[in-house]
Parts: structure tokens; sequence; C-alpha cells
């Protein structure tokens, strides 16, 4: 499960949102057209113009078939202003394929936060023909317009899952990644990481330098590399693994995946960095929260997803629920 919150209160999904990681393109039936004369509500305006009772108008706006200046809508209350022009089809809007690995959990005119899947690339490093998320949403966003792009703001490893956001212009890119320690709020990670940790919560701060085979590690010199600071809480713990809540004071390259095997807790499954199990499958690190200011309307937006169900296993014995 997937929530949203919006200056501190949580999105409530209505039925008609259409299913995440698909978009729509429209059938060619020549549709019936209204134009918006004063401000309303996308519901009450249909019920107004559109000669069905309020179930089958529903239904209408269930099944894409309203656009609002030919981009498909489906909310129930979505606000309309004089100019604007309602079209209605004959027939649905035709669902475009699935994207693999990926969610969209937003998505408006300057960005889409997305929950990614580990095994996917958020983006290739060179021009091969990986499968990214970069390269579906950079398809999904041309079904609507061939111009449309994405810019990549940040990035999760290859193993990683969880929240990320791409902006849909290089302005918007650009403000959020100037100002990205002002308007990031809180990112919040979930770590399962081997053994057992002893203390419930610390801190970890080191100088990140990256070595000539692209592995980062923590030099035993202040100021050498780049500042980190790593903060963890403990939510489980048993003799074989420890489940730990990350919060990022800075976001380096692998900084956690670095830290924890600082702490002596590789991440389970993190060979490259000290881990010697290998039954979770994938890497034990998920982004579990990501709560920023949109660069446009400056509210407060905050996404949060559920802790994988992999890194519940080691404690299916424990009675203690996680927070």
């Amino acid at each position: 499960m997937t929530s949203a919150r919006i200056d501190g209160k949580v999105a409530a999904k209505s039925s008609a949102t259409k299913r995440p990681g698909q978009g729509h393109y429209r059938k060619s039936e020549p549709p019936r057209q209204y134009n918006v004369t004063e401000p309303d509500e996308l519901l009450n305006f249909l019920l107004k113009h559109v000669k069905s009772g309020r179930n089958a108008v529903k239904s209408i706006l269930g099944r894409g078939q309203v656009s609002i200046d030919e981009k498909v809508v489906t909310k129930f209350n979505e606000p309309l202003k004089p100019g604007q022009i309602i079209s209605i089809s004959k027939e649905g809007a035709v669902a475009a394929p699935s994207l693999t690995g990926i969610n969209i959990l937003h998505e408006d005119d300057d960005i889409i936060v997305i929950r990614k899947e580990a095994g996917l690339l958020s983006i290739a490093a060179d021009k091969s023909d990986d499968l990214t998320a970069y390269r579906q949403l950079m398809a999904h966003v041309r079904r609507t317009n061939p111009l449309n792009r994405i810019f990549v703001v940040h990035r999760l490893d290859r193993d990683t899952s969880g929240v990320m956001m791409f902006a849909k212009s290089e302005e918007v890119q650009q403000q959020l990644q100037n100002h990205w320690k002002e308007n990031v709020r809180d990112r919040v990670y979930i770590a399962l990481v081997e053994g057992a940790v002893a203390q419930e919560e610390g801190t970890i701060s080191s100088w990140l330098k990256e070595t000539k085979t692209l592995k980062m590690y923590s030099s035993s010199r202040p100021n050498d590399g780049q500042h980190a600071v790593t903060h963890y809480k403990r939510l489980k713990a048993n003799r074989e693994f420890s489940l730990l809540e990350v919060r990022l004071e800075t976001g380096r390259k692998n900084q956690i995946r670095v830290h924890m095997e600082d702490l002596g807790h590789p991440i389970a499954g993190d060979r490259k960095y000290g881990a010697r199990t290998r039954d979770l499958g994938r890497l034990g690190l998920h982004a579990r929260v990501l709560s920023f200011i949109h660069p446009t309307t400056g509210k407060l937006m905050t996404f949060e997803t559920d802790i994988p169900k992999p890194f519940l296993y080691p404690f299916r014995g424990d009675s203690t629920p996680v927070q």
C-alpha cells in the first residue's frame, strides 16, 4: 500500500483513479465538446450538461471517456477554469502498456513520483538498451506529446527499491537539485542488516571517497572526501538480522551501504560492502519515505510506502509489530 500526504493530510484515492503505471491514449472517435464559461468542478459540470444520472456520469469518468483540453481526466473534483474545453468520447480511453518495475504515485505538470522495484536501473550509465525507469517514463510522457521529456533529479541503486522523483522540465530539475537540502524535508530508508545491532539508535558520520573500482569507502582523515551523516533507529533485531529505520542528513553515493559496513552490520545481500548472506535475493535497502516542498506550488508533499515483506521474514516469530 502506498499513501501520499499533502500538507500533512493523507490524500484519499478516488476509485476512478487510473491504475499505477498506466497511461491513456484516445481512440479516434469524434467527441462531444463543451466550453467551460465559469469556474466549476468536473463532476458538477458534467451533471449540468450530460443528460444522464449521477452514477452514469461517474461511469463515463471512470472509463476514461472525459478529456479536458485533450487530456484524459478521471478525477470527479478536477477544478475547471473558463476557456477549457471538455470532450466526451463515445468509447473509453485505451490503456497504454503497463510499466515494468514502476508504480506512478503522483504526476502533475512539473514532477513524477514513482515507486521503483529492486532490480530496475534508475537510468543507464551508458548508451545500453537496458530497461530503466528513466526510459519507461520518457515513453510514458511522450504518449500525450512527443516533445515531452523527463529529467533525473536523484537516483536509487539498481537493487534498492522505493520512492524516487523525476522532473518534467529542465527548470524544475535545476530548482530541485539546487535547493535539494532546503526543499527535501525527510528521506527515510528501511535497511535489513546482518547481525544484532546493539544500540537502539545512533549516528554515523564520516568522509566518503571513491576507489578506482568505483567502490565508496570512509576515509580515516577528517575533511578527506565528502562529509556524510546517517542516523539510524533499530526497529527489530535477532541474532541473525536487524531491521533499521535510516534517515539521511546528507545524500552521498552508496552512503547507507558504506555506513552500515562501518557499523559492522552490512546490508543483507550487499556483498560489495561486506555482506555474507544471500537469502534475501536482493539488496536489503528500501527508500520508504520522501517528503519535499513542491517546486511550483510550495506545498509539502509526503510519499510513504510499505516495508517490503521479505524484509520482515527473518522476524516472523517476533510478536513486536514494526512501526
